[in-house]
């Protein structure tokens, strides 16, 4: 039998709380003692990579990594070698090598996804199992040490929260290993109406499920840090009592098989540091929610299968559903602040990425295992709460432009920094590439302009007249790269017989993927101008705060839509005037983007609405399969929170 925690201090007013753990705000359930660790803050400037190779690095890694580097640069030389010939038919200017620039770095962006995609589908056919031993369906190992369960919250629905912890609680208890697991809700929230609540709903949840001595509660008197201080403050002060900890956020479930099977792999393999999960994107009610779930279904598994068959044991973190061994955690993930002033300099904002990086350049591995079911989480409900969140997300990969030369780095872990960095400069360079295609002809253009107009005068017309069986090649070649991640995901649906019922059935799964387009289509002008806007504000130094995520209900009221999404409407109105005024040949040209714009309050509108979700989902239409058949987990959670709702 393993050890258990001992008893928990009774509830306590705040004063005496604070007399026995200055850290703690509020009411707090703590386990009888402490178990420091130390969590030293690491250098960026100083250190080296401790191995190369890793006792679960994968045999013939570097050929792997060969192909997929190699068969990119290929695909980007032959389609860099199409457009240089059908610009050098003009002339070579200064506009041309500047297209050319961006036209070989947003094809290679593709292509590298396209080559991943590829990898992936192969290896979801072949059913390759994973290096770490993990059976997905065999029966449970039996553990032998303890893993602490961490769910940190930041103004959370209270009830909800608890709600989902008690369905992994009970869960766990299922498999029989409940001795093995210990819970822990890290509170990170100031509100008075919000603590106070969370106490309230906590002290329920222990009477629900008698879980005195094992589920356990405090609050940050001092939330610095934020997520990345909350995890530390755990570390520093429980972290010496548990080998493995995984972290869960509010959204989180996970089922209980899956979190002992993660736990026996950590005991089975000592060097290995983290594992991360792929959690499947579940519960969307929304049609925004409900078509990004589907989307991560569809095309998720065979990326992600893709990515670990080249990054091996150099995979990244994404910060939650994630097995991470402790004392590697502690001995080398502690973060340093970025000097300088917000938003570049302070703490650092997606700190699991440099985590990650940290501990592999320690020499512990970071797997990613996306063949282990029972991993779920939930999906922003419209599209203006991605963007929100986004731009958070944009402020923190932009940071590690500070963090990326650190040293001793291994090189695998700097390209998951310089993707994430990338991902935000690719929407201006879109519109960039856009603009100055744009350009080209109407510097090239013999027309005679008519005081404002230029009648005859189309972009399209031009470039299909410079060279137009290379202009058809290259435009369908891209095509082909960008959506090979779409098709092939529905080929792998079609074939597997599970998949292709939890998707509503073949028929219903193509429908799915063309409305799934459609509206990801519609919606891109809209990221691509919220995206530029947000790269634009991070440098020139606006911070991104830190908002609470709303989880369910994404509705917004028709003046929030106007204010957030009407100069962007009339921004996308007048440009098309204007461009219509010119030559219709121009607003042909810029159509594509000026259409999303135009229609940003109505798909906003539209997606963010849950009676066009129900409405697919009563005609199986944008389904998955853990929403047809739902695992116990899902469904006691789900049953648990909709109490909870009412209550």
């Amino acid at each position: 039998m393993l050890p258990v925690s001992g008893p928990v201090t009774a509830p306590v007013p705040p004063t005496a709380a604070a007399a026995a753990a200055a850290a703690d705000a509020g009411r707090a359930w703590l386990p009888a003692s402490e178990a420091p660790l130390p969590m030293p803050v690491q250098s960026l400037r100083e250190g080296r990579l401790a191995a190369r190779v890793l006792p679960t690095t994968s045999p013939g890694l570097a050929r792997r990594r060969v192909f997929v580097v190699g068969a990119t640069a290929a695909l980007t030389a032959a389609a860099s070698m199409g457009m240089l010939q059908v610009l050098r038919i003009g002339g070579l200017g200064v506009l041309d090598l500047v297209l050319l620039v961006l036209f070989v770095f947003l094809f290679a962006w593709i292509a590298l996804s396209s080559i991943g995609a590829v990898c992936g589908f192969v290896l979801l056919m072949a059913r390759r199992h994973n290096l770490l031993g993990i059976e997905v369906d065999g029966p449970l190992p039996r553990l032998s040490t303890r893993t602490a369960l961490l769910v940190p919250t930041y103004h959370e629905d209270p009830a909800r929260l608890m709600a989902g912890l008690q369905a992994i609680y009970e869960a766990v208890q299922a498999t029989g290993q409940l001795e093995a697991f210990d819970f822990f809700v890290l509170s990170d929230s100031r509100k008075p109406e919000f603590t106070a609540t969370e106490e309230r709903q906590f002290a329920a949840l222990l009477q629900r499920i008698g879980g005195e001595g094992r589920v356990f509660y405090r609050r940050r008197t001092d939330n610095r840090g934020r997520k990345a201080g909350n995890i530390a403050d755990w570390v520093q002060r429980y972290g010496a009592a548990y080998p493995q900890f995984l972290i869960l956020d509010a959204d989180s479930v996970m089922s209980g098989e899956t979190l002992v099977r993660l736990a026996a792999a950590m005991e089975r393999n000592p060097r290995v540091g983290l594992i991360q999960t792929l959690p499947r994107v579940v519960n969307g009610q929304t049609l925004f929610a409900r078509m990004q779930q589907f989307g991560g279904h569809m095309y998720g598994p065979i990326i992600a299968r893709g990515i670990t068959w080249w990054h091996s044991s150099e995979g990244n973190y994404w910060g939650h559903n994630a097995m991470v061994r402790t004392r590697a955690f502690a001995a080398h993930a502690g973060l340093p602040e970025l000097q300088g002033r917000h938003p570049f300099g302070g703490h650092i904002l997606s700190h699991d990425f440099v985590e990650a990086a940290l501990m592999r350049r320690a020499g512990w591995a970071v797997h990613l295992v996306p063949e282990l079911d029972g991993s779920y989480e939930e999906g922003p409900p419209s599209l203006t709460d991605l963007l929100v969140r986004d731009r958070r997300w944009c402020q923190g990969n932009l940071q590690h432009m500070k963090v990326v030369g650190s040293a001793g780095l291994h090189w695998v872990s700097r390209t998951h920094m310089m993707v994430g960095i990338g991902h935000y400069f690719t929407a201006p360079m879109w519109a960039m590439l856009m603009l100055i295609g744009l350009a080209i002809p109407l510097n090239h253009s013999e027309l005679a302009w008519d005081g404002f107009r230029l009648p005859g005068f189309s972009p399209l017309a031009y470039w299909r007249a410079s060279d137009m069986e290379r202009i058809e090649w290259l435009f369908a070649a891209t095509m082909g790269v960008l959506f090979v991640p779409k098709i092939l995901g529905f080929l792998a649906t079609l074939i597997d017989p599970v998949a292709r019922r939890g998707a509503g059935g073949g028929f219903n799964a193509l429908l799915g993927l063309l409305i799934e387009t459609v509206l990801a289509a519609l919606m891109a002008p809209i990221v691509m101008y919220r995206q530029s806007r947000g790269v634009a504000e991070v440098l020139a130094g606006h911070d991104s705060g830190w908002e609470a995520q709303r989880r369910d209900d994404g509705s917004v009221p028709l003046s929030g839509l106007v204010r957030s999404y009407g100069g962007l409407t009339l921004f996308g109105a007048f440009m098309g005037g204007l461009a219509w005024m010119v030559s219709p040949g121009l607003a042909l040209w810029m159509s594509p983007v000026l259409v999303g714009m135009i229609l940003s309050i109505p798909t906003v509108w539209l997606t963010s609405g849950r009676a066009p979700g129900r409405w697919l989902r009563e005609r199986r239409i944008l389904c998955i399969p853990e929403e047809l058949d739902p695992p116990p987990v899902l469904r006691r959670a789900t049953e648990l929170r909709a109490g909870a709702a009412q209550a």
